[in-house]
Order: C-alpha cells, then structure tokens, then sequence
C-alpha cells in the first residue's frame, strides 16, 4: 500500500508540472501573437534624417610620410518622425565626419539623452565638428590632393546613436541606430544651383541631402 501511495504522489506531480508548462506555454505564445498585431498595426518606420548644409571652415594636409589632417566644418541636420502612432526617443546621437571611411572629426554630441520626438516632428541641429591633426594614411592624402586639386569634394557626415520607440505608455529597450548622409563639395567657380558659403580650398557645399538610416 505504501508503494501504491508513493507511486500516485509522482503521478500527481508530473501532471501538475504538465499542467503549468501547457500554461506557459500558452502565455507566451499569447503574447507574441499581441506582440505581432501591435506590429502589423503600427509598422514602426524609422526616422528620416536629411543634411540640410554643410560648411568646411578648414581643410589643412600636412604632407609627409606621416600625414596629419586638420578638419572643421559646421553642418545643419534634420530629422522627422514619419509614424503617425509612435514616438521617438533619442538617447544618444554622436555625428563626426569622415573621408573614403577614415573619421576625421571627433565626434559631437547633438544633444541631452532622453529627447523625444513626437508622431510628425522635426528637430533640427547645427553642429560644429572639428578634427585638429588627425592621423591620416597616405594613399588618403594623395586621393584628397587630388580631389582638392579636381575642384570636388566628398565626406560622409554620420551619426552612431540609439534610440527607443513610445506607444502610449509602453517604450521598448534600446535600438541602435546608424545614419550616413553624403556631403558633396565642389568649386565656387564651377557653378551651382545652391547658395552655399564658399569655404576652405574654394569649396561650397552643393545640395542638400537625404540620409540612409539604419536601425
């Protein structure tokens, strides 16, 4: 009788252990399926961003067998929240300057953590990004002369940030995002149908920009 009992205890357990993995289960498989209508729902679209204009204050190469390039240019950034049902929260965003992938700014903080960005907002910034004798390969300094010298210009201006999306009063963990808008500089005298400032080495920047994001 006592192995009888013994054995209707284990019964008893594993149908209990039974029973709370089918809830679990079901639990989980509940919330994706919520998870995966408040997606099809909302299809959250990331921010667009644009570089509005571009100033290069300065541009010195120090040839040599160990090049040195000293870098200052002022940018003007746009971004716009195109969802209509989730805000934006941006917590860090970092944008620098860079030629043929080589960085050769420092990067800039565009602004506080933890600023939102409503369903259809703008936000606009205009930092100075600055890069006093940045070591700088020599197959690039020979390609950047000779760009000078062509009288047209190409840098990357990026931004390396991460962001959380709002809806409602739920916000989700931390999205990285990683923006790359191209920054055309030509000659003054070579004619352009924007009025930018003419900057160093006679450069001006020639239009604005839309950016490819990726989060």
């Amino acid at each position: 009788m006592g192995k009888d009992c013994g054995n209707h205890a284990d019964d008893d357990f594993r149908q209990s252990c039974r029973r709370l993995l089918l809830i679990l289960l079901t639990l989980a498989l509940l919330a994706g399926v919520i998870a995966l209508v408040i997606y099809l729902v909302l299809r959250p679209t990331h921010p667009s961003f644009y570089l509005q204009d571009a100033s290069l204050r300065q541009l010195d190469l120090t040839n040599g067998t160990a090049p040195l390039l000293s870098t200052t240019a002022q940018v003007t950034l746009a971004s716009r929240n195109p969802n209509g049902r989730v805000g934006v929260y941006y917590d860090r965003l970092d944008v620098s300057a860079s030629y043929k992938y080589q960085q050769v700014t420092l990067n800039s903080r565009l602004q506080p953590p933890g600023v939102y960005q409503g369903h259809g907002d703008v936000d606009v910034w205009s930092p100075v990004l600055a890069g006093p004798g940045v070591p700088f390969a020599p197959f690039l300094a020979d390609a950047l002369n000779k760009d000078i010298a062509a009288g047209y210009l190409i840098l990357q201006v990026r931004i390396d940030g991460r962001v959380r999306w709002k809806v409602g009063s739920w916000v989700s963990g931390h999205y990285h995002i990683f923006v790359t808008c191209p920054a055309y500089f030509i000659n003054a005298g070579a004619g352009s149908g924007y009025g930018g400032a003419v900057g160093a080495h006679g450069l001006r920047f020639q239009t604005a920009t839309y950016c490819r994001v990726e989060v």
